[in-house]
């Protein structure tokens, strides 16, 4: 596997980017950094210019992109303003693929959770809509979509990996895939073994932490072991982010990529010595 880091998560600076923790990731091993989208387009042309010549001078690259519409910007409702949400997606897309990514995670939970006045059925067809709308943006950017199911705290729509696969699978256009969060299936109570069910198919990005959103460290919980083994079993050998907040990060980023080493490698049947 490839491992990386969520900078937003551990963000310090005002623009909520996490750029100041870019040489870190890079000096501790990790093998890519995962930036904010919302974030990152509020920045004006020379800033994001600065920035990716930033990301350029590193060895590590940019390759996933989260956070890809802005909390304001409304997915589901009467409020939906389509031309202005395709806008705001071709430009976005347009600047991961400046960076260098390759995918982009659909988390974005308050932007699509689904308003008062409106059914759920109604906003989860709009979110089809939004989709097969925005899968030719992406596809012409080489770019995946990677639909992120969120816990119901977060957002009413797409809570769980399964129901992620799902709206895939009915989807099923190339560049439109699913990503697995142990967080967020620790949250839901979703049995680990959905990973090998009909959506593991459709995995393409993987986020993890701790179940209380922390770096995980060596802190053991015994679902690690049952999700890493269900990734080992369908065959995923991808990305796998660190998306936790952390009190420490100096400290707690370098053995959290030893964790994951560890984890990943116990799971294939590797050295199981930490």
């Amino acid at each position: 596997m490839r491992f990386g880091c969520c900078i937003n998560m551990v963000a310090s600076e005002l623009d909520g980017i996490g750029t100041e923790h870019l040489s870190e990731l890079e000096h501790m091993g990790y093998d890519y950094v995962e930036m904010p989208l919302a974030e990152m387009m509020r920045l004006d042309g020379p800033n994001f210019l600065e920035l990716k010549r930033r990301v350029d001078r590193l060895t590590i690259g940019c390759e996933v992109c989260n956070n890809f519409f802005p909390k304001h910007m409304r997915l589901t409702g009467q409020e939906v303003r389509m031309d202005l949400v395709l806008s705001y997606a071709e430009r976005a897309l347009t600047r991961a693929k400046d960076l260098g990514a390759t995918c982009v995670v659909f988390g974005s939970g308050s932007a699509k959770n689904v308003p008062k006045g409106t059914s759920l059925e109604k906003g989860y067809q709009q979110i089809v809509d939004l989709l097969n709308q925005i899968a030719s943006l992406a596809a012409n950017r080489d770019i995946i979509i990677c639909i992120e199911p969120l816990r119901k705290q977060e957002c009413n729509l797409i809570n769980t990996f399964e129901e992620g696969g799902r709206l895939a699978d009915e989807l099923r256009h190339p560049n439109i895939k699913v990503l697995a969060d142990y967080f967020h299936m620790m949250a839901e109570a979703e049995p680990m073994s959905h990973l090998s069910g009909p959506g593991g198919r459709y995995l393409a990005h993987v986020h993890f932490s701790s179940s209380e959103r922390k770096f995980p460290g060596y802190q053991d919980e015994e679902a690690y072991h049952e999700f890493f083994n269900e990734l080992n079993r369908i065959g995923y050998d991808g990305r796998i982010s660190c998306e936790a907040y952390s009190g420490d990060f100096k400290a707690e980023a370098p053995v959290t990529l030893e964790f994951l080493k560890h984890m990943d490698a116990r799971a294939k049947g590797g050295d199981s010595s930490v």
